[in-house]
């Protein structure tokens, strides 16, 4: 007996660490489907048989005066003007309202009260209304500039859990951050899911300088893969030096050990914000840009029941703006920096809970970087983290972390910008000048980092989002960061139907948000959260090779589909045929507003018309993102996107002037040189704007002739001889 046991006993340990070994190599390399790369759910448009092409056909989304006018109805009044009632299901491809806006649900058809009114329109407030609405509630928000005008359009542009919290939580033994970048972690994954055409799995590399850095962040990386779980898409690894260097040339060879690269998701900000905001819309919630809230009406008992506001866009029309009431049975506040203010509308004794947090980012040219790999310093010369990613065609570098004040468009510091420049020429070759000239672009973003008014403490930070509700019924969702968002719209929309005692109730009248008959947008809307299912406008129709069929049917420019299929997912359809042809044999459509990028004539077309776009900056820094990627080509755009939106919009001479002068001065928080800071149109047209500072011309050799050695590049005067010293008598 004792010698089949000797020998079993070992088959036993084989067997099992056989099958352990396998299990976790499977795990490691099991097929995985990365968003965007299967099959569009709505197959793209074909010829038929006769030759004849059928074009998606979408919903739409209420006008903006018809939203107004709703309202204007909450309160029992009657909106005055012409406005068009909203009819049918299917609008036609270029917005041909005739045929109809997308009906919202039953309740919102009546002159009751909302259920919600949300104010503000960044990632929060527009989670907020979209979780709303999906579960038959009647919502509204009111934002008082622009859908993701704040911090909802300044941020790194990821999608992350956030390795460097899960490295506190390990060192610090804190089960609060681990919580938070476990939640980041599934939310990442539904992010991608429901915008797979706004949102994309990105590598990013770690250095490691020394080698007993290496089982440090492979440890940590894999733990970080673990967490994600189901919800991950790629295992983390290491790259010897000599790989590193292919991935990533512009990297410093000195003391480079190797690197680890893992997985994390980058996204276009304002662009999903604003999607985020119109697919609400199209669910049946009442959305509007360009209204402010002035002040919170309350009832007898001191219990809010509405809010007073007007609309900004009469004001930039040199009109009186004319207030009215909207009337809720709930109001939450999501205004992100600007919470203290509306916290003080409610009570103006209430205690401050926003700890203001400036966070610049720095544009940089793309040759900075690989398109598909970004780079991470884990640790920077004063401890903090600093990103260095691909993103738009160019690099975005950041960010900073420090004490501010709270402003619309607060403007990056030079000191910010330089620190960021150091930090970055670090790790880069020695054989790259980071320079500050190639600086295309820089802007401040400001985090609302929280304190919690029923702590203790009252000075130590919420790490995750906090949701308060006041004695009179304002509900505040504040903090978090973007990844998060739809959790907060989640967790507030619960905390709002339990405070306000709303009944929620299945969408049985749900738009065919996909323009087809083959996908049942309602099916999952039983009353219920079902946000983590529920794609966004654009996503139905989008793979990854939609861009060809674009390119075949309307003969744009390859980089130009590219774009629009990565910005609008199928709603590029809709884009293209509102852009102009350009008279040429190729591209066939499509007049770029900047010769530098791919952005078009029919994207300002479809923000006016479909994404409520009301100003140039809407257009030029959140519809497109031309104001964050080049300010001076941005700058260099403003005459063409002035005209297009005249023409949409039927501005006055006065209002064009105003948009000019509103815009220069944004521009300025985008990173615009001073000196071009008083330029006018005439200016910009005639070329004049596009002259450059003495400091521009030291950039490069622009006026020399062609030579061998450029005369620029030569450190002898006319006349010197090279061979002979230049106290030789013969230079003399």
């Amino acid at each position: 007996m004792a010698t089949p046991r000797r020998f079993l006993r070992p088959f036993l340990y084989t067997s099992a660490a056989a099958i352990a070994g396998g299990g976790a190599l499977y795990y490691v390399y099991r097929p995985r489907t990365i968003p965007g790369s299967e099959p569009a759910s709505v197959p793209p448009p074909r010829y038929t048989e006769d030759g004849r092409f059928h074009p998606p056909r979408f919903p739409l989304v209420k006008t903006r005066d018809e939203q107004i006018a709703d309202l204007k109805r909450s309160s029992g009044g009657h909106p005055t003007g012409d406005t068009i009632t909203a009819k049918g299901i299917l609008g036609a491809l270029t917005g041909n309202r005739e045929e109809g806006a997308v009906q919202g649900h039953t309740k919102q058809d009546d002159d009751e009260p909302y259920d919600l009114l949300v104010i503000g329109g960044g990632a929060t407030g527009s989670g907020i209304a979209l979780d709303a609405a999906t579960r038959g509630l009647k919502v509204a928000l009111v934002e008082r500039e622009d859908f993701a005008s704040g911090t909802s359009s300044k941020s790194t542009k990821l999608v992350h859990g956030g390795v460097r919290y899960l490295e506190k939580a390990v060192w610090d033994l804190d089960y609060n951050q681990y919580k938070l970048v476990k939640e980041a972690l599934r939310e990442r994954k539904y992010f991608l899911d429901t915008a797979p055409h706004l949102s994309n799995w990105l590598p990013i590399m770690i250095p490691v300088q020394n080698w007993w850095q290496a089982p440090y962040f492979w440890a940590g990386t894999k733990f970080y893969d673990f967490l994600a779980g189901s919800e991950g898409i790629e295992s983390s690894y290491f790259l010897t030096k000599s790989k590193a260097l292919d991935a990533f040339p512009m990297l410093k060879q000195e003391n480079l050990f190797g690197a680890l690269v893992y997985y994390d998701g980058a996204h276009n900000d304002s662009r999903m914000n604003v999607s985020i905001a119109m697919t609400a819309a199209l669910y049946g919630a009442t959305v509007v840009n360009h209204v402010e809230v002035t002040s919170l009406e309350k009832d007898a008992n001191g219990k809010l029941i509405g809010a007073r506001v007007k609309d900004k866009v009469q004001e930039k029309n040199g009109q009186k703006p004319q207030e009215f009431s909207i009337k809720a049975r709930g109001i939450i506040n999501a205004t992100g920096p600007f919470t203290d203010a509306i916290r003080k509308m409610d009570e103006p004794e209430t205690p401050e809970i926003v700890a203001p947090s400036s966070g610049v980012h720095v544009i940089l040219p793309g040759y900075y970087s690989p398109s598909k790999m970004g780079l991470i310093d884990p640790k920077t010369s004063d401890g903090r983290v600093i990103f260095f990613l691909p993103w738009l065609g160019n690099t975005i570098a950041g960010t900073t972390d420090a004490p501010t004040a709270i402003s619309q468009d607060p403007i990056a510091g030079e000191e910010e910008i330089n620190w960021i420049l150091s930090e970055i020429q670090a790790y880069l070759s020695p054989d790259l000048n980071v320079r500050r000239g190639d600086v295309l672009a820089a802007w401040s973003g400001i985090r609302p980092l929280v304190k919690d008014p029923h702590s203790k403490n009252t000075e130590s930070l919420v790490r995750n989002h906090l949701i308060t509700v006041s004695d009179s019924g304002l509900l505040t969702c504040a903090g978090g960061k973007w990844t998060t968002y739809r959790q907060m719209g989640e967790e507030a929309v619960d905390e709002a139907i339990k405070r306000y005692n709303l009944k929620t109730s299945p969408l049985l009248k749900a738009p065919r948000v996909s323009g087809s008959e083959m996908i049942d947008d309602a099916a999952p809307l039983d009353g219920s959260c079902q946000t983590h299912q529920v794609r966004l406008v654009g996503a139905h129709g989008f793979s990854n090779t939609l861009f060809i069929n674009l390119i075949q049917h309307f003969g744009l420019e390859s980089i130009v589909a590219k774009h629009l299929t990565e910005s609008y997912g199928d709603r590029a359809w809709t884009v293209a045929a509102l852009s102009a042809p350009t008279e040429q044999r190729y591209p066939v459509r499509g007049l770029k507003i900047s010769p530098l990028y791919p952005f078009i004539d029919g994207e300002i077309r479809y923000a006016v018309r479909h994404e409520y776009a009301q100003t140039a900056v809407d257009v030029l820094a959140r519809r497109t993102r031309l104001a964050f990627l080049n300010a001076q080509a941005a700058l260099e755009a403003l005459p063409t996107v002035i005209d297009l939106m005249t023409e949409e919009l039927g501005w006055s001479k006065r209002r064009q002037e105003k948009e000019w002068h509103n815009t220069v001065q944004f521009l300025a928080s985008m990173g615009l040189a001073k000196s071009k800071l008083n330029v006018t149109r005439k200016d910009v047209e005639s070329g004049k704007a596009g002259e450059y500072d003495e400091h521009e011309r030291k950039l490069y050799s622009r006026h020399d002739q062609p030579a061998d050695m450029m005369e620029s590049d030569s450190k002898f005067a006319p006349g010197e001889k090279p061979i002979i010293s230049a106290d030789s008598p013969v230079n003399r």
